[in-house]
């Protein structure tokens, strides 16, 4: 016994050699917070509606008062230098810009509108990048069940694959019944192969997300799978309505239109002059010493009255009106087209679990098994049976992974908790 599990230990480990990254055992609600708190992707848009918001206080300010003095560097009549002294002379003046036609609450309200763009942005990546996050660890998940299976027929053919080599070679049985095990065994090692590759990229990507340099496996919960499968209706239309209310790249297509708007007012207020007023001081240069002067001056709208300017900012507003609607067309068409996925996915969830549960596969799988052990089947019925018994099990799982990821899949695309 001693001996055959021993032999056993050392295939496993030369076929499937230990995984080199350190491993993290982590839960769907674990993986949510590590996303949150370490997702660079998150970070780098965080500050984007700081910089944003930063605009908006901009927006708001005034420009500063312009301030200018003009100092005697010689009088000719009393050939002295720098006379500003009491018979000197000096010039003071003070100005100050001020905005006219409501140019300044035109630019601060296009400020606000980009600050919710950007967001409206940052939620709309969270959307994705949490589906990123729950598709990749639900993939894992499931493809690790996939490994799991076909590591144990691979030990138990492999088993067969050396006893019956010896009894070949001893003329027992045929080399053609040892060549459909070696087959057999040869096609589960390429299905591994296919599966494991599946979890390095998911894996890859769950790292990236979570910004860690652990391999992450995923600890799911599959009582709180019945979430997914206690659900057995949708009503579309609500869904739709639903998203066109809540969905941010919807609303932030709708904003950008508001913002065009605000873009297209600011840029007409551009053509209303804007009033320079200020004051001076002139110590004897003027018509009365120690003259105090009251300065106003307003550019004359001749030349440039920023025709193209609001040109462009209406037919940019023209452009995402469009982009608005287009947007909610395509949200109604992704709603839909992925509401027929959930059925099918369902359909067929629901078959493939009838005939998993209630047909004892893997009782079916251990007793022929058995009986092949025991001769009481012959080889071509046995790699039949086996065959058809892993891709039935492989196929399972990639349903069950299928309907799960599409249940996900009608939250992210509702901007809801259908599921």
């Amino acid at each position: 016994m001693v001996k055959k599990f021993s032999y056993h230990f050392f295939i496993f480990c030369f076929l499937f050699p230990p995984v080199l990254l350190a491993q993290k055992q982590l839960t769907l609600a674990a993986c949510e917070e590590m996303f949150l708190r370490n997702n660079l992707f998150l970070l780098a848009s965080g500050y984007n509606i700081e910089a944003s918001q930063a605009l908006v206080i901009q927006a708001r300010a005034w420009p500063n008062p312009y301030v200018s003095a003009s100092l005697n560097a010689w009088n000719p009549d009393a050939q002295r230098a720098f006379d500003i002294g009491k018979n000197g002379q000096k010039e003071f003046a003070i100005e100050q810009l001020l905005f006219l036609g409501k140019k300044k609450k035109n630019e601060v309200e296009l400020a606000k509108a980009n600050a919710q763009i950007a967001a409206l942005e940052f939620n709309d990546l969270l959307r994705n990048l949490r589906f990123s996050l729950r598709e990749s660890f639900y993939s894992v998940h499931f493809d690790l069940q996939k490994i799991e299976t076909t590591d144990r027929q691979i030990i138990q053919i492999d088993s067969l694959v050396q006893a019956y080599s010896g009894q070949a070679q001893k003329g027992n049985i045929s080399f053609k019944d040892l060549v459909r095990l070696q087959t057999l065994l040869l096609d589960l090692k390429n299905e591994r192969m296919l599966i494991r590759e599946s979890i390095l990229d998911k894996q890859a990507n769950l790292r990236l997300l979570l910004n860690s340099d652990e391999e992450i496996i995923p600890l799911a919960d599959t009582a709180a799978f019945s979430r997914y499968t206690s659900r057995t209706s949708l009503n579309i239309d609500s869904l739709k309505n639903h998203a066109l209310l809540t969905r941010p790249d919807f609303l932030a297509a709708a904003k950008s239109t508001e913002a065009g708007e605000w873009d297209l007012r600011w840029q007409r207020s551009q053509r209303v002059p804007d009033l320079t007023l200020g004051l001076s001081y002139d110590q004897q240069g003027g018509a009365f010493n120690n003259q105090l002067n009251l300065t106003a001056g307003i550019p004359l709208p001749l030349w440039n009255q920023n025709k193209g300017a609001i040109h462009q900012a209406r037919s940019r507003l023209k452009q995402l009106d469009a982009q608005q609607q287009q947007s909610e067309i395509q949200v109604k068409s992704e709603i839909s087209t992925q509401y027929a996925k959930w059925l099918e996915s369902r359909s067929n969830f629901e078959t493939a679990a009838g005939i998993y549960n209630n047909y004892g596969i893997r009782e079916v799988y251990n007793g022929m098994l058995s009986n092949f052990q025991n001769r009481n089947i012959n080889i071509l019925e046995f790699t039949d049976f086996m065959e058809s018994y892993n891709r039935a099990i492989l196929q399972y799982n990639e349903i069950y992974k299928t309907f799960i990821i599409d249940c996900e899949a009608i939250n992210t695309i509702t901007n809801s908790q259908e599921f």
